[in-house]
């Protein structure tokens, strides 16, 4: 009886240990990937990868394919796709959100909720656009994208860090 009471002490200390190291470690890498936000956004340049679209329509669109969103130094390289209601767009569609633009007027600040808030501009020969991109401490972020010659659309996805891209 004594020898059953010990395996079953032993085996219960095997089942809580490595669940207290998983938090632990599940904690660290918490801490580490809010780190990883923090020096993007210091550095002002960082990638976005959205998974999902939201037209203003009401339509959520998963997106598949690769599309990104990117500034770096003093430029936007715009890789999104657009679903909308265009008003005064080229013949054929133009551009859409396809586009490598100087950025205008760069403003981040932190939010309420200890978030990233980033607002900038850019022009091109079709259309003037407007960013709002809110960046959290795991990684996921919002961008909404305002146009002059059409109707404005969000973004869902998560900040890549460099890592990701060497891989």
């Amino acid at each position: 009886m004594k020898t059953f009471v010990q395996t079953g002490i032993c085996l219960l200390l095997m089942a809580v240990i490595p669940t207290f190291s998983l938090a632990q470690t599940k904690a660290e890498r918490k801490q580490q990937r809010a780190q990883m936000v923090k020096e993007c956004m210091e550095s002002k340049q960082f990638r976005i990868e959205p998974n999902s679209a939201l037209t203003m329509s009401g339509w959520n669109v998963q997106l598949n394919s690769y599309y990104s969103l990117e500034v770096r130094n003093d430029s936007v390289f715009s890789y999104l796709p657009y679903y909308g209601r265009g008003y005064n767009v080229p013949y054929g569609g133009g551009e859409g959100l396809n586009f490598e633009a100087k950025v205008e007027d760069y403003k981040q600040s932190i939010g309420k909720k200890g978030n990233y808030e980033i607002e900038f501009s850019a022009r091109t020969r079709e259309d003037f656009y407007t960013f709002h991109i809110d960046v959290y401490d795991n990684g996921s972020s919002s961008i909404h994208v305002n146009m002059q010659r059409r109707q404005s659309i969000d973004f869902l996805g998560d900040l890549v860090f460099k890592e990701n891209d060497e891989e």
